[in-house]
């Protein structure tokens, strides 16, 4: 009998300390090891580097780089980030059945109301010459792009203020701080919803997606 309350006595200790191991696993780490993870770069003060992931660079671009490297990525982040946004919203257009008015190949007798809803089945119904117009297009936007930042013009890189300015001189600079950061996060989070698109396209199964009411 005594044996058996001295198992017992043991079991609880064990499944106690196995509680408390569990429970450590998931606390939360101390601020100070957080801020020592963070400050081992030398861009982890800079804009977009917030909660919850902080500085986060996991394929090390920026192990060796300086601030000019640094801001060429980040230039690139807000391109592709605003190319992203516009994808997304177009994407979201085209699926609830809204389409431009007109043809979009007369010489084909193509309308674009007669283009499937899917982005990339859209796209291979787009006849070789409006392909090479939407390069060209790219092409010459590039080229534009690359000019005025290599003009000194803007306060950053990827400022187009310059030329199309809708009242961002008269903000203060805390509050440039806080749009250039929704900017951010809003191209980022974007990136990841036209990949989302692209992929549930290929699975097939995005017309049971809830967050799109389709039109078609």
């Amino acid at each position: 009998h005594f044996c058996s309350e001295k198992k017992k006595a043991t079991m609880k200790t064990c499944i106690a300390a196995s509680l408390v191991a569990s429970a450590a696993a998931f606390a939360p780490a101390p601020k100070q090891a957080a801020t020592t993870v963070l400050s081992a770069s030398p861009f982890a003060d800079k804009l977009g580097a917030q909660a919850p992931l902080g500085f986060f660079d996991p394929l090390g671009l920026l192990k060796n780089g300086d601030e000019e490297t640094f801001e060429r990525l980040r230039y690139l982040e807000l391109k592709h980030g605003r190319v992203a946004q516009l994808a997304f919203l177009g994407n979201i257009v085209v699926l609830n059945g809204i389409r431009f008015p007109g043809m979009l190949s007369p010489s084909e007798g193509l309308a674009f109301a007669d283009m499937p809803s899917h982005g990339l089945e859209a796209l291979s119904k787009v006849p070789q010459d409006g392909i090479n117009q939407m390069l060209g297009f790219i092409f010459f936007m590039e080229v534009g792009m690359t000019s005025v930042l290599n003009s000194d013009v803007g306060e950053f890189k990827g400022d187009f203020t310059s030329v199309f300015d809708f009242g961002w001189d008269n903000y203060d600079e805390a509050t440039k701080l806080k749009k250039r950061r929704i900017e951010l996060n809003n191209g980022r989070a974007a990136m990841m919803g036209i990949t989302g698109l692209i992929v549930h396209e290929n699975i097939g199964n995005l017309d049971s997606m809830p967050i799109i009411s389709l039109g078609h």
